[in-house]
């Protein structure tokens, strides 16, 4: 197979754990030094790799790269006509979503964003965003770009924010108050529109998505392969949980190997439970990825 794809991967509080599921994906990605915006992935699909700030994504996506990964809230904010391949639920520190609110002061009068007065003073760091949703809902806001720590512009600057949190943590030790969730943005991949159209790019896009979910779907869940006597099979599959159907296969001298997928959180009750069950031979085995 030829390379075929030009991606893009986000810069900045993604980069990390972009650069991690890769790796775990087998898709390792190599770069002189930690500033450097070009990289490579020794795979033979890809062709070449930028490193860019999410907020660009979308756009160069939309001319010049065939895929890229970015936030949805960045292509609604840049209104770029891509085609999504799909949500990659992880993100900088928890696999929640980042979800744009608005937000007022604790002590604000204002419950809901009906309850904002005309003229009201708006800081953000998406206001194409931000103009679009308080003008669909008829109120005359005067928005104004927000290089970062919006939550310090209230009261003195603006009346109220429209900013991103994953846990609103760091909104209620600021002592505002959410009154609306503007848009829920999970990491996601997206492709250039004519890439996409073209059949070998398309399929190559498809396979490298195939290892990023199949990756994240193995996250937090390990195999356990354990051996049972005829007698305590049952009581040994009533404790078991699983993903599907365990696989369940006959010992040549008698009784049954039985192995599942399950939840690695699960595993320091299960194993014992398991083994009052009637189950011995246990092994707990790490799963990189899990492929449908």
């Amino acid at each position: 197979m030829t390379s075929v794809l030009r991606i893009v991967l986000p810069k900045g509080s993604l980069e990390k754990a972009t650069f991690e599921l890769f790796e775990a994906a087998d898709l390792t990605i190599r770069r002189s030094s930690s500033v450097d915006y070009k990289a490579t992935i020794d795979d033979p699909r890809i062709v070449d790799v930028r490193i860019l700030r999410p907020q660009e994504i979308p756009q160069y996506v939309a001319g010049l790269f065939d895929i890229g990964i970015t936030g949805r809230d960045w292509v609604e904010e840049t209104q770029s006509d891509v085609e999504s391949l799909g949500e990659l639920k992880y993100s900088k520190a928890t696999t929640d979503p980042v979800k744009v609110v608005v937000a007022v002061a604790g002590d604000s009068p204002a419950q809901t964003v009906a309850d904002l007065p005309h003229g009201v003073r708006v800081s953000s760091e998406y206001p194409s965003l931000t103009e679009r949703y308080f003008a669909q809902r008829g109120i005359k806001a005067d928005v104004r770009l927000s290089y970062g720590a919006s939550e310090a512009k209230i009261p003195d600057i603006a009346d109220c924010i429209v900013d991103i949190t994953e846990t609103g943590r760091a909104l209620r030790a600021a002592g505002l108050r959410v009154i609306d969730t503007m848009l829920v943005s999970y990491t996601e991949m997206i492709a250039n529109k004519d890439s996409y159209a073209d059949p070998a790019k398309r399929h190559a896009m498809g396979q490298l998505m195939t290892l990023l979910l199949g990756t994240l779907d193995a996250r937090g869940k390990v195999l356990v392969k354990l051996n049972v006597g005829s007698d305590d099979l049952q009581k040994v599959l009533a404790v078991l949980p699983s993903a599907k159907s365990p696989t369940i296969s006959e010992l040549a001298g008698g009784g049954f190997a039985v192995e599942s997928v399950v939840e690695k959180r699960t595993i320091n009750t299960l194993i014992p439970a398991l083994k009052d069950a009637g189950a011995s031979d246990l092994l707990e085995m790490p799963i990189s990825k899990i492929v449908a």
